[in-house]
């Protein structure tokens, strides 16, 4: 399990599945490498996630990306919020995943972040991170407003900013 699918399973809902394999993620974790601010980030939000109930994580959540839309992980709504011009974005978006061989699930946008993270999973870590590089701004943006919020999915956004921030850098 790469890391960006570690990721998009943290920052999916929560299911009782999450809590379930917290063991399971730490010791894949602990063969990641990772850099320590990585490494630090999602140890501090797997203790967020085993202090909370699942009641309280899904409460979290939904009051977090549900209710807030500058906390939206559908990518495309920072840029055009519901103004026309995400229809094709997010039809260029699904047609590169298919480039890929990828169809995307039909009950999920293809900016939704987890689902990105997915994608991002099958490629290999340079592809990977190129491909997020066109997120960066958005990324940033998100992981900002989470961060004024102080909720607990803020670093998380950091980890994958940062990473597609890196592609861009050595690129």
């Amino acid at each position: 399990m790469p890391i960006y699918k570690i990721l998009s399973a943290l920052l999916d809902y929560p299911e009782q599945d999450l809590k379930a394999a917290l063991p399971q993620l730490r010791a894949r974790l602990a063969r990641e490498p990772l850099a320590e601010q990585e490494r630090a980030a999602l140890e501090g939000f797997l203790a967020w996630v085993e202090a909370n109930s699942l009641t309280e994580l899904e409460a979290a959540y939904v009051q977090t990306f549900d209710l807030t839309p500058e906390h939206s992980l559908h990518l495309t709504h920072h840029l055009f919020g519901d103004d026309r011009g995400r229809g094709p974005a997010l039809i260029e978006m699904t047609e590169y995943y298919r480039e890929f061989g990828m169809e995307p699930a039909s009950e999920e946008l293809p900016d939704y972040l987890p689902l990105i993270l997915e994608f991002a999973a099958g490629l290999e870590e340079v592809e990977a991170r190129l491909f997020l590089t066109r997120s960066v701004p958005v990324l940033g943006r998100l992981a900002a407003n989470l961060e004024k919020a102080g909720s607990p999915y803020a670093p998380l956004v950091r980890i994958i900013e940062n990473r597609g921030r890196l592609a861009r850098i050595a690129a």
